[in-house]
């Protein structure tokens, strides 16, 4: 599965709209946890099909990092019927990505 880019212009209907969970990875060019964080999502990516993972740099999208309150970085955000369903702050494993996905699938 690939993952998105999503940006002020393509953010509501890709992710307030979607009728599947969003998992987004606010991060950074400069981000070294970010850097790391970036495989590891894409392994969690490959296993949920049922779900749309993608990213936002939050160097040039500001405005929803602080929409969402996004204080450091990385951070995940699962959003769910168009609303933020769980945050995870911080370098993640796979088995942390999963279990969130799992507690928040219907």
């Amino acid at each position: 599965m690939s993952i998105l880019n999503f940006d002020g212009t393509n953010f509501e209907n890709e992710v307030l709209k979607s009728d599947k969970p969003v998992l987004i990875d606010f991060w950074a060019t400069w981000c070294g946890p970010c850097k790391m964080q970036a495989p590891v999502f894409e392994a969690v990516a490959e296993e949920n099909a049922d779900v749309v993972f993608g990213k936002i740099n939050i160097d040039e999208e500001q405005e929803l990092a602080i929409k969402y309150s996004v204080m450091s970085i990385p951070t995940l955000i699962l959003f769910k019927d168009g609303q933020p369903a769980a945050k995870l702050v911080g370098l993640q494993s796979e088995d942390e990505i999963q279990e969130m996905l799992d507690e928040n699938k219907q």
